[in-house]
């Protein structure tokens, strides 16, 4: 039984290599995602690593999720003079071989020499004091690389990829952006830095100016630092120094080991980008369930090919056991070659991924793939898994056949098979949308309601797809009736041919069905989102203009009142945000001026009064108002960056798109707060009167910062692209990765063809030998694989429509209230769907009319 399962293996190698592909594709995915992953752990853990001290002394925070304090992070600082009492404190056996007072701000761009800000589509734009405290471990820290360190407030240095990427040398003039109180800066590029020999900072960007001047234009305080570093003396454990600091820090500063302190940001990191491996691996899952349906089919189709083989093993005394054995041993040999390749795969695609993130601001080009053993183990055990199961079932049905049925040729399925499949399947769809009603909460209320929906969802997709021989069949007959009058002969034929075997054709087209589902879904959860952000801001856009960062970073205040100043400015509200911590999350804060309410940004109030609202008190939304269980006279408590702050409830108000966040207080209590002083938006109103009307007062806007490409002036229409923006790069990037899963679908339907036309050589023969030429078997095979294309089309399309549908029904406490089908979209998939069929067809085709119709006849 082992020599005949090599040489069956053997004898169609390149059929069954083909089906494994689908799965060499859904392990590389993978494995690229886990690479890609423990790649991104790896750098950042390093890179912060080399960014601390032995031990770092920093402001007390009230936060406990490690975050930096929002767009604008935290104003609080360490006065200077703790340095000089640091070191006295620990002299002398101490445990500290020197105390560094360090300045590092967030929100310090370089301008390049096109006009465009380096990075800043995520990664952070850091401003440092310069200064040659060694890293944790003893290791360098800030470096010179090239050139000198800067000195005075005209001279600048920069890390070495910066300086690259925006195309400076020294001696240059660099373009800075700040959120300081001078917004934008054009000192004289004199040195190139680093952090350690560490030639890469993930994308992020590093602007290194004189301490001094650091001190007084980041923080505006020239006898202060953001934290200190303190290295430990040899024989000293951080541990042991940390204890040693301790007792001489004043009330609100803490001391934290190097590591601890890298840990934390680290992890902070790490977890706001953890979606990113989340959503590979989901797309990883959808090629290897649609890899499934092809590996089923075509081991299906072999089996019933095999058919005469296995019954004389069974003659000859093979036992059912043996027989499943051999086909499963078929399995484990294409699961560990898939798995192979599908490894070697995984390593081109993790570095494909790299660089893809790399263009949006995540530059691991530095940082060597890492692989980790884990990554091997999940390669083999998903693909050899996935093969074998997918081959389980046709393995079995061959024990069904008795020897003589299978001598006999009649190898056909019996119907109670597609019956009870068929039942399930319908079981199955009947549960799901159980599932997705109690995810809804149409049915009542259930805890975690999304995992509900995504459950129900599941078994919709996988219940549709097991009774599809029965969904499908009227798509079927509409096809053959359709394709008899429109071709004759060659229609009747090609219809018949796909009636034939149900389970097989829905099968090959519910591989389709999933990529156009899901994809059809993500097309109207886009669409319908762009709709929703512009039915939101025709409602509520308030004033005339907005003023914006794109990156969503904090910029200077001195924008605000240069914008005061133009001529035909009548208001002009600024908002600025923090993060806070309610009830161990973390949950955006707004800021504004109560003088501004009723001017420039309408809150509509729904109880208590925004006349009250005043330092040290704050408004909620209606929706966190609910969520909570929040009323007006209500105590919140808030962490901040400065520690715990509680606020009592004055008014709820609906929530509002410009305000943003569910909660808002006074300017003046964030800046008590310890949050920076810079603006987030500005709400711009022009009079009527207004010389040139609205343009030429967004003329005179956009001079103010003419300069300063971060920051854009925006009318309604110019906001509601910038916010429709990222959700047309999300569907782009889901689109292109449901192709992998379409191209799957491809292949299992170009699959399935070449096998059927093995499968019926001694059919194609006769029809050729009774007149039917080359063209029309062509044109058979390809109407073939029209009707696999477009019932995966038909079933995806409509199954697209009703989860997006629900999904957005979903969705709709989340602002999402407007439903759009792109019915443009969704006939541009359909068409596509038609052409893959056609395309799909052409090696069958080709393959079936070269067959020599002699040598075909006599085929048993």
């Amino acid at each position: 039984m082992l020599r005949a399962a090599w040489r069956s293996l053997l004898g169609r190698k390149v059929r069954l290599l083909m089906s494994t592909f689908a799965v060499v594709l859904g392990v590389a995915f993978t494995c690229g995602s886990l690479m890609f992953s423990d790649t991104l752990e790896r750098s950042f853990t390093s890179l912060f690593t080399s960014t601390v001290g032995d031990v770092v002394v920093r402001p007390e925070s009230g936060t406990g999720f490690g975050g930096p304090g929002g767009p604008g992070g935290t104003s609080r600082t360490v006065p200077a003079s703790l340095v000089d009492e640091l070191a006295a404190g620990l002299a002398d056996g101490g445990g500290a071989s020197r105390v560094d007072g360090k300045v590092t701000v967030p929100g310090v761009y370089v301008v390049d020499v096109d006009g465009k800000v380096v990075g800043a589509q995520g990664a952070p734009g850091l401003g440092l004091g310069f200064d040659d405290a060694p890293s944790a471990g003893g290791g360098e820290g800030l470096n010179v690389t090239a050139g000198r360190a800067p000195e005075g407030e005209d001279e600048v240095a920069l890390d070495a990829a910066t300086a690259e990427r925006a195309g400076y040398e020294l001696g240059d003039t660099v373009s800075l952006v700040t959120a300081s109180e001078r917004p934008t800066l054009a000192p004289t590029l004199v040195g190139l830095v680093a952090f350690g020999d560490r030639a890469s900072l993930n994308g992020a960007t590093v602007t290194v100016l004189d301490m001094a001047v650091a001190q007084d234009l980041l923080l505006g305080e020239p006898d202060a630092f953001t934290d200190v570093w303190v290295s430990a003396a040899d024989g000293t454990s951080p541990d042991e120094l940390r204890a040693a600091v301790e007792p001489l820090l004043p009330d609100g500063v803490e001391a934290v080991t190097g590591e601890q302190a890298a840990d934390e940001s680290a992890s902070v990191l790490l977890e706001a980008i953890s979606f990113l491996t989340t959503f590979l691996l989901i797309f990883a899952g959808i090629a290897l369930v649609v890899g499934g349906f092809l590996i089923v089919n075509t081991f299906s189709m072999l089996v019933a090919q095999r058919s005469r083989e296995l019954a004389l093993l069974r003659a000859l005394g093979a036992s059912r056991g043996q027989v499943v054995r051999s086909v499963q041993l078929e399995a484990l040999v294409l699961g560990l070659v898939g798995s192979t390749l599908g490894l070697g795969l995984g390593v081109l695609l993790a570095i494909g991924i790299r660089t893809l993130f790399g263009r949006f601001g995540l530059d691991l080009e530095g940082q060597p793939l890492v692989l980790e053993p884990r990554t091997v183990v999940a390669a083999y055990a998903v693909g050899v898994l996935v093969t074998m199961a997918a081959a389980w079932g046709p393995a079995r049905r061959t024990t069904r056949i008795a020897p003589v049925q299978a001598l006999r040729d009649d190898v056909a399925l019996p119907e109670t098979t597609i019956r009870r499949r068929s039942l399930l399947g319908l079981g199955l769809v009947a549960g799901g949308a159980v599932a997705v009603l109690l995810g809804l909460r149409l049915v009542g209320d259930v805890p975690r309601p999304f995992w509900w929906l995504g459950a129900g969802v599941l078994a919709v997709l996988l219940g549709v797809s097991a009774a599809s021989p029965l969904l499908g069949r009227p798509v079927l007959l509409l096809a053959h009736a359709v394709y008899r009058r429109a071709f004759g002969t060659v229609g009747d034929l090609a219809g018949l041919n796909a009636l034939r075997n149900p389970r097989r054709t829905t099968a090959t087209a519910s591989a389709l069905m999933i990529g156009l589902a899901l994809a059809s879904t993500m097309a109207i959860l886009g669409d319908s989102a762009k709709a929703s952000v512009d039915k939101t801001i025709a409602d509520s856009f308030p004033g005339d203009f907005v003023v914006s960062n794109q990156v969503g970073q904090g910029f200077s205040p001195a924008v605000a009142a240069a914008m005061r100043e133009v001529e035909g400015v009548e208001s002009l509200v600024a908002l600025r945000y923090g993060i806070v911590e309610v009830d161990g999350g973390p949950q955006g804060l707004a800021g504004l001026d109560p003088a501004d309410l009723g001017r420039g940004l309408e809150l509509q109030v729904v109880e208590g009064d925004l006349a009250d609202l005043r330092d040290g008190t704050v408004v909620v939304d209606t929706e966190e108002a609910e969520d909570e269980g929040i009323a007006v006279g209500d105590e919140l408590v808030l962490g901040t960056v400065g520690g715990e702050l509680t606020l009592p409830v004055v008014a709820v108000v609906e929530p509002d798109p410009v305000v943003g966040f569910p909660l808002a207080t006074t300017t003046g209590t964030l800046l008590d707060a310890g949050y920076r002083d810079v603006d987030s938006t500005l709400v711009v109103e022009v009079a009527d009167d207004a010389p040139g009307g609205l343009a030429g007062a967004q003329e005179r806007l956009d001079a103010v910062v003419a300069d300063n490409p971060l920051v854009t002036v925006k009318d309604q229409a110019d906001y509601a692209a910038e916010q429709r923006e990222p959700i047309d790069q999300l569907v782009l990037v889901v689109l292109a990765l449901l192709g992998l899963a379409l191209v799957i679908a491809v292949l299992g339907i170009v699959n399935t063809l070449a096998l059927s036309v093995v499968e019926r050589t001694r059919e194609v023969g006769l029809l050729r030998a009774v007149g039917l030429g080359r063209g029309q078997l062509r044109w058979m095979i390809t109407l073939e694989s029209v009707v696999i294309a477009l019932l995966g089309a038909v079933l995806g399309l409509v199954l697209g429509v009703v989860l997006g549908v629900v999904l957005m029904r979903a969705l709709r406490d989340e602002g999402l209230e407007v439903v759009s089908v792109p019915v443009d979209q969704l006939a541009l998939f359909g068409l596509a769907a038609l052409v893959v069929g056609v395309l799909a067809a052409v090696l069958p085709a080709r393959r079936a009319a070269r067959l020599d119709v002699l040598t075909a006849v006599g085929t048993e």
